[in-house]
């Protein structure tokens, strides 16, 4: 597993490869490591990549980087998290450019979730912008084009429905869906498990990547071994819930302060939310069962008999 050694200067323009610069956010949390990740794509004509949350020293930043030389013609939002999104609106006013995304936060949502939705058992809705809607729908496989790049649009929902990676040559924007530093919290009935898991695959199997550049923390220079540890520690983490169903009837809850051993008391919420995700997915696989209406506090079961 990668170390994320990074300790950036909040505002400060870094060059991180010809063509390609980061801008680091004020906005650290334990949710969001040392800030979002801002890029800047390009040299004279320039996407910038998730604008990042409405602080008006960003915006600055942002628009200083540019220089008397740059302008910004393309606004790429990967997903609706209020860490990612919200200035979009402020940056598009500011420079004229449009803005670009897999459509509002509710976009690419499985029929399952949707479904989790309607019903507002299971909670969720953690940190969405409800109010971004691009001004360009993009969907798996098209491409948004500049003067001098090209990004490819990877679908790949999981962390939420909208969420998309960037495909930069061999190097890939990968947003919060492959990070360094930590995984990707998965919330039901924006998130969802089932196609947090087909993501990676499709990620790994779209191109021979030689670098990734998430939305938070330092870039990832061995991507496919990092999905593949993605991969590993999910399905590990299912193996420990399904032992513990095999104790007995439990919540997520009692769930996740028995397989989050490790985890700070700050994170154990989110860490619920996995293990909700986890408990929908498997229900889904048949191998779980709520007892009674499924919603976030459900007692759930093994389902295979013992």
């Amino acid at each position: 597993m990668q170390v994320d050694v990074f300790d950036p200067v909040p505002g400060q323009v870094e060059l991180l490869e010809p063509g390609l610069c980061r801008i680091v956010a004020p906005n650290p949390s334990p949710m969001t490591y040392r800030g979002t990740n801002t890029y800047l794509v390009g040299g004279r004509d320039l996407a910038v990549i998730d604008p990042g949350p409405d602080d008006p020293t960003h915006l600055d930043a942002i628009l200083t980087a540019c220089g008397p030389d740059a302008r910004i013609t393309h606004i790429v939002v990967t997903h609706s998290h209020l860490d990612h999104a919200p200035l979009a609106g402020r940056l598009s006013q500011a420079t004229g450019a449009p803005t670009y995304g897999f459509g509002p936060a509710s976009a690419g949502r499985s029929a399952v979730m949707e479904r989790l939705a309607q019903t507002d058992l299971v909670g969720g809705g953690e940190g969405i912008d409800t109010a971004f809607v691009p001004d360009h729908i993009v969907g798996d496989g098209a491409q948004i084009i500049g003067s001098d790049w090209t990004l490819d649009i990877i679908h790949t929902p999981g962390h939420l429905g909208n969420h998309i990676c960037l495909g930069l040559g061999d190097a890939c924007l990968t947003a919060d869906h492959v990070m360094g530093w930590a995984s990707s919290l998965v919330s039901p009935p924006d998130g969802d498990l089932t196609d947090f898991m087909a993501s990676c695959d499709h990620l790994n199997n779209w191109r021979d990547w030689r670098v990734f550049y998430p939305g938070h923390g330092a870039p990832i220079t061995d991507p496919h071994g990092r999905l593949d540890w993605l991969i590993t520690h999910r399905r590990a983490r299912e193996a420990a819930i399904l032992d513990a169903l095999r104790k007995g009837p439990a919540t997520a809850t009692q769930i996740a302060q028995a397989v989050y051993t490790d985890t700070p008391p700050a994170l154990l919420g989110a860490a619920t939310r996995n293990v909700l995700a986890h408990l929908i997915d498997l229900a889904g696989k048949s191998q779980v069962a709520a007892q009674g209406t499924l919603h976030a506090d459900a007692v759930f079961q093994h389902a295979v008999p013992q």
